[in-house]
């Protein structure tokens, strides 16, 4: 499993597309936070925060994760190796984890400078350090979840189809559901007393309740169900080529 990790990864870093991912990233969230005008400019708010991060984060990543995963397995699809690979001594979840891991692996990479911002606004309070450390932590750790929640969508997407296009676009329509989707449906009132119900079945419900840097143990549990969720999800998809 570690050599398959460490191939994915070695892929991702040998080609354009791991840089690209981190770069765009980093220029279009620095650019909201700290160039255009708007309500995401920290410099034209009057206190130091890191809520446009994590407000600017998921629809960024709603793009830029599935533009990681789409080549996971569409790639094996097209190159007829997806056969051999799952003749190697590894299980369907042990080749599913890591190729699960090398992107998240990447994603997290693409997060770590954003550390720089976090020192930045540190520096930018009227008083030093005038910053919820607490909260801004926990909303890291949220970013965390909802990234890892992303890549498993976009793996299972992946999975799907031999044209990295197709799976891409699959993996951007099924992360935009699930962030906002629930929302959407909960708000049109049409179940009743169901409709909050419905409404936690979203990412943003969950994501909110910790980008506020509340830590619930519902939220971790929620995306540790939707991670196992899509893994279930893409095993079926590989198994039934054995069918």
């Amino acid at each position: 499993m570690f050599s398959l990790l460490k191939k994915e990864i070695q892929a991702f870093l040998g080609s354009l597309i791991g840089y690209i991912v981190i770069v765009v990233f980093l220029v279009i969230i620095g650019l909201i936070m700290w160039v255009f005008p708007s309500d995401y400019n920290v410099l034209d708010n009057e206190y130091a925060t890191l809520g446009s991060l994590f407000n600017i984060a998921p629809w960024v990543f709603m793009f830029l994760i599935p533009a990681v995963t789409m080549k996971l397995f569409a790639d094996e699809n097209r190159a007829g190796t997806i056969e051999l690979l799952l003749t190697k001594p590894l299980t369907d979840i042990q080749i599913i984890g890591a190729k699960y891991l090398a992107g998240f692996i990447l994603v997290l990479f693409s997060l770590l400078p954003t550390l720089i911002y976090y020192v930045t606004i540190y520096q930018l309070g009227a008083q030093v350090g005038n910053l919820d450390q607490g909260g801004a932590w926990g909303s890291y750790l949220g970013l965390l979840f909802l990234a890892s929640g992303f890549v498993a969508i976009g793996l299972f997407a992946s999975s799907l189809s031999d044209n990295q296009v197709i799976s891409f676009i699959i993996a951007v329509f099924l992360s935009f559901f699930a962030y906002i989707g629930f929302d959407f449906i909960s708000s049109l009132s049409l179940f009743g007393s169901f409709d909050l119900f419905i409404q936690k079945l979203g990412i943003n419900e969950h994501y909110g309740s910790m980008s506020r840097g509340v830590i619930d143990s519902r939220d971790a549990l929620y995306f540790i169900s939707l991670i196992a969720l899509f893994f279930m999800l893409t095993k079926l998809k590989l198994s039934s080529r054995n069918w």
